[in-house]
């Protein structure tokens, strides 16, 4: 038995279950975006505070750097989120996520005496939801279940089959 499937069940649920819910709230980011015509980084962008703040309001201010950030985002999303969902190159996919939500992060870190004009959910000092779903994407990179329940597990057979 590998160690891809020493998992037990339970751990191969909770484990399938986060990626599922990760995945959902990727791929709902991108569609959403996809569906509004109208959507755009712009006001994001601009809303940036952090110490990289210059280079995000740079894109914005960049009609055809800020056309390039709002396709990567709307299909980085989306593909992400597909990835994790459908188990299908995981790996890349959570890298990618990581990506993604340290940029999110560092255009609005949860600073003390940081105000943004865009809503949050909360009151963060250091740590927000970019930061805790950055550590459970860590989490899926460290205990793979694509292999187990994803497309993951037919992509590998036959890259397998190819090499033998």
């Amino acid at each position: 038995m590998n160690e891809l499937t020493s998992y037990s069940r339970p751990q191969t649920f909770w484990l399938v279950a986060l990626r599922l819910l990760i995945g959902w709230h990727f791929l709902y980011e991108g569609i959403v975006k996809i569906l509004n015509s109208g959507w755009t980084a712009y006001p994001y962008l601009m809303d940036s505070h952090g110490f990289l703040s210059n280079l995000f309001h740079g894109i914005a201010e960049n009609p055809q750097i800020l056309a390039i950030s709002n396709i990567i985002n709307i299909y980085g999303l989306t593909l992400i989120g597909l990835g994790l969902i459908l188990g299908c190159f995981s790996r890349v996919a959570s890298i990618g996520g990581i990506v993604f939500l340290a940029l999110y992060y560092l255009s609005h870190p949860p600073f003390i005496g940081a105000e943004y004009m865009m809503p949050t959910e909360g009151s963060y000092l250091w740590v927000d939801k970019n930061v805790i779903e950055i550590g459970a994407l860590m989490v899926l990179i460290y205990f793979p279940t694509s292999q187990i329940i994803g497309l993951d597990r037919y992509i590998s057979k036959i890259f397998n089959r190819k090499s033998a």
